[in-house]
């Protein structure tokens, strides 16, 4: 006979009521990851809020913590497969925004801005070469794991400052799976994966958690965000004016950034243990570790 699993009640911010959730032990699942060294990284333009041209950057900075959060994933027993950077393409080591991988069919990306626009092909090209033959580039405004969030169930799809919602019927055609939209509307948060990420997949007998920042989305987002997680971890200003959310989990290790500590200790008494890395030179471009990481999902 099995025991039950340990509960805690957790406070929710803001709020007297609290929430009760299992803390037994997480199961970690080994990913594979897709890199790109920041090897050109600079900020030269300003295509969202966090960029500022006249702050100082520091490309060996970068590259060094960079190079921390990839060997984080390795020393966690995670594969990461790297793509060569390409003078003139700063913003190409956000991986994430170039592909959505999912039961290994690829849909490219399609970038907003004309300054990352050729970082698309040179993904592409990327998985021809290693073997992926259903990729499809996309008609429509798509800016991969930016805006796609995969739960293992469905797809969320984030919309309102980069992805056109056009995108989202896209993704559902291409990579067969059901995608539901999500409207954001702080340009801070400019990217569903800087306001949500997805803690632990769902199963066919548990459903996925994950946290979010409810002010980042529509009122009728918010509602849909508690009906769908109604054990979510419910982050708060400060987790997300970090970049916190944009966190990457195998369903036990969370890599966060190192600033997030309310976020991790938060974590922490829900069973999951937390990585905590310094990424702050590239959140100068408003990025942090789950920008820097496409998951293949083969």
């Amino acid at each position: 006979m099995t025991s039950a699993p340990a509960r805690t009640s957790l406070a929710l911010p803001g709020s007297t009521a609290s929430v009760e959730v299992a803390t037994e032990a997480r199961v970690p699942t080994v990913r594979r990851y897709l890199m790109c060294e920041p090897r050109y990284f600079t900020v030269e333009y300003v295509i969202n809020p966090w960029m500022d041209p006249d702050q100082p950057v520091c490309t060996e900075t970068a590259v060094k913590q960079w190079t921390v959060l990839k060997e984080t994933y390795e020393r966690l027993g995670h594969r990461v497969e790297t793509i060569a950077p390409q003078p003139g393409l700063p913003d190409m080591v956000f991986s994430a925004n170039s592909g959505t991988v999912v039961d290994g069919r690829v849909l490219g990306a399609r970038f907003r801005a004309p300054q990352r626009a050729a970082e698309a092909d040179h993904f592409r090209r990327w998985f021809l070469d290693h073997g992926y033959r259903d990729v499809v580039m996309p008609a429509r405004i798509n800016e991969a794991e930016g805006d796609f969030t995969w739960t293992g169930e469905v797809l969320l799809a984030g919309t309102g400052f980069r992805t056109d919602p056009g995108a989202h019927a896209e993704a559902q055609e291409v990579l067969g799976v059901p995608v539901i939209s999500l409207q954001l509307v702080d340009p801070r948060y400019y990217h569903l994966d800087v306001a949500l990420v997805v803690l632990t997949e769902a199963t066919p007998s548990s459903r996925a958690e994950i946290a979010y920042y409810p002010e980042a989305f529509s009122p009728g987002t918010q509602r849909v965000l508690r009906r769908l997680f109604p054990d979510a971890v419910v982050a708060t200003e400060e987790d997300a004016a970090c970049l916190g959310l944009n966190a990457v989990s195998d369903g036990r290790n969370v890599v966060l950034p190192i600033e997030a500590t309310r976020l991790a200790d938060v974590l922490t008494r829900r069973g999951y243990e937390v990585h905590l890395v310094d990424i702050a030179e590239l959140r100068k471009s408003g990025g942090g570790p789950k920008c820097c990481t496409m998951e293949l999902r083969d």
